[in-house]
C-alpha cells in the first residue's frame, strides 16, 4: 500500500502568523515536528503541503534546505490540496497531520495508520471522539474516499478542513476511531497544539525540558514532566478545549458540544 503522509503548513496563520517557523532549540518548529513524524514506522512518503501564496515561499525554501518533498496548492481549499498530493504521488491512502502538532507522539501516528491498514476502513482518526491531549491529531483515508469527498463536498468548512465530509456523512463511508488505551480523555484539558503565542511558550518549555535528555521523548514523558512541574500547564490553560469547529456547531451533525469551548 502506497501511503503518503501530508503535513499541511502555511505562514499566514491568522492567530499566530509565521508560527511554523518560530524557533525551538535553534530550529524552526516545523522541522522539530517533522523530526517526530519521521520517527513513526508507517508514514511512508512524507510531503509538506503548503500554498501558492508568496508568503509560503519561505516554507518551500525550508523544505529544500532540509531535502523534504514540498507541494504547493490552494491556500483555502485544503481538501483540494490533499487530493492533489495524493494524485501526484499515486497514493493508496493519505495521512493528514496538521503542522500545529509539534509534540505529536510517533507511536500514536502508527496506531492510527495500523488500524486503517489492518481493517477495511475508508477513514480512521483519533478524533471522533478525541481522547488524547489536543495536538496528537492523526487522520488517514483511502484515496478513493478522498476523491469522493473532493468531488462531492461543497460547504466551505468541508473544503477548508479537508475531512468533515467523511465524518458528517457516515452512511457513505466506513469509519474507524482510535481511542487512548489508558481509558483517559484529556482532549479538552491538555493542550499541546500551536495556535497562540502562549501555546508556543508551552511547547518551547516542553522541548527545553525534555529534548536535551531524550530527543525521542514520548507523550508519557510529557505527562510525567507536567506532573512534576504543573505550573507549565498554566501557560496556555485558558485555550484548552478550543477547536476550529467551535463556530460551526450549528452546521455539524457529529460533534458533541461538550467537546467545544468558545473563548
Amino acid at each position: 500500500m502506497q501511503i503518503i503522509t501530508v503535513v499541511q503548513a502555511r505562514f499566514s496563520s491568522t492567530r499566530l502568523p509565521g508560527k511554523v517557523l518560530l524557533p525551538i532549540l535553534e530550529k524552526p518548529i516545523l522541522i522539530r515536528m517533522i523530526e517526530r513524524v519521521r520517527k513513526a514506522k508507517f508514514v511512508g512518503q512524507l510531503v509538506i503541503a503548503t500554498s501558492i501564496n508568496s508568503e509560503d515561499d519561505q516554507i518551500e525554501k525550508l523544505c529544500n534546505e532540509y531535502n523534504f518533498e514540498c507541494y504547493r496548492g490552494s491556500l483555502t481549499d485544503l481538501l483540494d490540496r490533499h487530493y492533489q498530493v495524493g494524485l501526484k504521488y499515486n497514493a493508496d491512502a493519505v495521512v493528514k497531520i496538521p503542522s500545529d502538532c509539534p509534540l505529536i507522539d510517533p507511536s500514536i501516528i502508527d496506531k492510527v495508520i495500523k488500524n486503517f491498514t489492518e481493517n477495511n476502513f475508508d477513514y480512521v482518526s483519533n478524533l471522533h471522539p478525541a481522547t488524547y491531549p489536543d495536538g496528537n491529531d492523526v487522520e488517514i483515508f483511502s484515496f478513493n474516499a478522498l476523491e469522493k469527498a473532493w468531488k462531492e463536498a461543497t460547504k466551505n468548512f468541508e473544503r477548508e478542513h479537508t475531512t468533515p465530509y467523511f465524518w458528517e456523512n457516515q452512511n457513505l463511508f466506513k469509519l474507524g476511531n482510535v481511542k487512548w488505551e489508558t481509558g483517559l480523555d484529556l482532549s479538552t484539558s491538555l493542550r499541546f497544539t500551536l495556535d497562540y503565542f502562549e501555546d508556543y511558550q508551552f511547547i518551547k518549555n516542553i522541548y527545553e525540558e525534555l529534548y536535551p535528555k531524550n530527543p525521542d521523548f514520548s507523550l508519557q514523558d510529557i505527562l510525567i514532566l507536567l506532573k512534576e512541574k504543573p505550573e507549565l500547564l498554566e501557560i496556555n490553560k485558558k485555550y484548552a478545549g478550543t477547536y476550529w469547529y467551535d463556530n460551526h456547531l450549528d452546521e455539524l451533525k457529529n460533534i458533541e458540544e461538550y467537546k467545544s469551548k468558545k473563548l
